[in-house]
């Protein structure tokens, strides 16, 4: 086996090749490090980080949160994401003067006395916090920053009268549908005519018997409109991101785009949310200029919300795909009838891909796991009937429901289910985080068409490139600080260099963190490759940053972020959004 490895001391790349040791049955589940980085002692307690595959992967609320250090390790805390955001409001509000944006960039409010915000440019200069770094993300891509005065970053900002010609092109992301449709949408005045038309054409044939409840409307009546966007894109063979709820965000996205990752997807949407013009529902479906193959996935109990949810996206944002989530296991989703509790209901999901397949211009595709109980396969049932229904794409999860992440994902059977596919493409996932699993599952086994990969690329989004590259990358520490640094620059693009876009850039970096530390560095390992649900023994890494890396212990991620953005806030804390059971047999 051939391994790239970087010098830690001169960053040059060196290659050496390795061979690949059969684990025993009594090493199993235990990641093999060499023994001179081996520590005799207690490993710290791993947080429980829900891994998030499922673009619905989003927890109940309090399920496994760990207080940073100091806080409480392991309390749980009841509806901590709304609290946060409510609190978080709160002590801005208490800390000092909120600045007006038209007055942060020297414009005249509109509104003047009526505005909420302060116009006090002098006293909130004499409270803003000091700058967090010499140079402003907006100002290096755009030529122009618009938060002004309140960017934590205002230093950089050329003086007046030499400001640097403006970017000719301020485009950042496709699938801004903006306010006034948001509007428009919570009033209720959008009209959905091809919605309308499924639902008139499937009661009229259903009554005729022109075709049963499953199949919906005939193929005449269905492909009466011609598609310019079906149809065109040759699935087979891509590496594909999954969906990834909270950490699979567009600064993210675009990290792995940057490691060579072909099919990228939004965050999940709620379906019926998108319809009430919820702003930060809208938020999940942009799309960067850079996601070449890009669709938005959806999820939902009603096949006439779904139906006009794919109508408005199909319209109006720029996709390649719009996806049907079958496969989120969580309660909440579940338990309203959405998600992985789909998969017991053949009837509706036939209705919900015929409906979202008759309105949509774009390709729909599917995600789905092997049923809802572990004992109870019904993927290879269902395979056959989404040709039918004019699926372009089936994804299938090697796990059911019940399952969630524990035990290993069952390949074979997802391999069963590439056989009763005689026409659309599978693909598998599941566990997969190396190339050489990558190429096993699609060349050897010959199990499924292409491979969606999802916590494999939170714990090393380089393992695109492995694929790519068939070899294994023995990345430095630096080389992942500095992939961490080109996130935070996204992020600031994308949230923004206020103190609120710095917070949120944070958090996300956090969040990330929390799976990332789970990588353990090629070069120590005794056997390779590093496999999803090995446990590490306490370890420490070739210098200090890569032992702070590989620390399971929130404290340690907040110190990493402060080497990217700075200082935290006096009162910080991070919760993890997301419950690990990755390991658990």
């Amino acid at each position: 086996m051939t391994i790239a490895t970087t010098d830690n001391s001169t960053g040059a790349e060196v290659s050496s090749d390795k061979p690949q040791v059969e684990r025993t049955g009594a090493e199993r589940g235990v990641a093999q490090i060499k023994a001179e980085y081996q520590i005799q002692r207690r490993a710290e307690p791993t947080p429980r980080i829900e891994p998030a595959s499922d673009a619905a992967d989003a927890p109940a609320s309090g399920e496994g949160a760990v207080e940073a250090a100091g806080q409480g390790a392991g309390k749980r805390s009841g509806g901590q994401h709304q609290n946060r955001r409510q609190k978080s409001k709160a002590a801005r509000a208490e800390r000092g003067i909120r600045l007006c944006g038209k007055t942060a960039v020297g414009e005249v409010c509109p509104l003047g006395d009526k505005c909420t915000y302060s116009h006090d440019v002098a006293g909130y200069l004499a409270e803003k916090e000091p700058d967090l770094g010499p140079s402003c993300v907006n100002i290096d891509v755009y030529g122009k920053c618009r938060y002004g005065l309140r960017c934590r970053y205002a230093g950089a900002h050329p003086a007046a009268g030499d400001e640097k010609a403006e970017s000719a092109s301020q485009f950042y992301a496709h699938n801004d549908v903006g306010k006034d449709m948001q509007i428009r949408l919570r009033k209720k005045q959008i009209r959905f005519p091809r919605s309308d038309e499924f639902e008139a054409i499937w009661e009229r044939e259903a009554k005729e018997g022109i075709c049963d409840v499953v199949k919906g409307p005939s193929d005449e009546a269905r492909e009466k409109r011609q598609r310019t966007r079906r149809g065109q894109i040759d699935y087979r063979g891509k590496t594909y991101l999954a969906p990834l709820t909270t950490v699979g965000n567009l600064p993210f996205r675009r990290i792995c785009k940057g490691y060579g990752v072909d099919i990228t997807c939004s965050e999940m949407a709620i379906a019926g949310n998108l319809l009430q013009g919820q702003q930060s529902e809208w938020a999940l479906v942009k799309r960067h200029k850079s996601e070449a193959i890009f669709g938005v996935q959806l999820a939902g109990n009603s096949a006439s919300v779904l139906g006009k949810a794919a109508e408005l996206i199909s319209s109006e944002c720029e996709v390649d795909f719009i996806d049907l989530n079958m496969g989120c296991p969580i309660d909440m989703v579940a338990n309203n009838g959405g998600g992985s509790a789909l998969l017991s209901q053949p009837r509706k999901i036939g209705r919900m891909v015929r409906t979202m397949h008759y309105v949509a211009d774009c390709d729909i595709t599917v995600k789905i796991r092997t049923g809802v109980l572990k004992n109870e396969n019904v993927a290879h049932k269902l395979v056959p009937q989404f040709e039918d229904w004019g699926a372009a794409l089936v994804t299938l999860h090697g796990r059911s429901r019940q399952q969630r992440y524990t035990k290993q994902a069952n390949w074979p059977y997802i391999g069963e289910c590439k056989q009763a596919a005689s026409r659309v493409p599978l693909f598998g996932g599941g566990d997969v985080m190396s190339w050489e699993e990558y190429w096993d599952h699609l060349e050897t086994e010959k199990q499924s068409d292409g491979i969606m990969i999802g916590r494999g690329a939170l714990v090393k989004p380089w393992v695109f490139k492995e694929i790519e590259e068939r070899r294994v990358w023995d990345i430095s520490a630096t080389e992942r600080l500095d992939m961490m640094k080109e996130f935070a620059a996204f992020g600031l693009e994308h949230w923004g260099t206020d103190s609120q876009g710095v917070s949120n850039t944070r958090r996300y970096l956090l969040e990330w963190q929390s799976f990332l530390h789970r990588y353990i560095p090629a070069g120590i390992l005794e056997v390779l490759p590093q496999r999803m649900n090995d446990r590490p023994p306490a370890f420490v890494g070739r210098n200090d940053l890569e032992t702070l890396m590989a620390s399971s212990l929130a404290r340690d991620w907040i110190k990493i972020s402060e080497m990217i953005l700075g200082p935290t806030p006096d009162d910080f804390t991070f919760v993890p959004k997301h419950k690990s059971n990755s390991y658990e047999d």
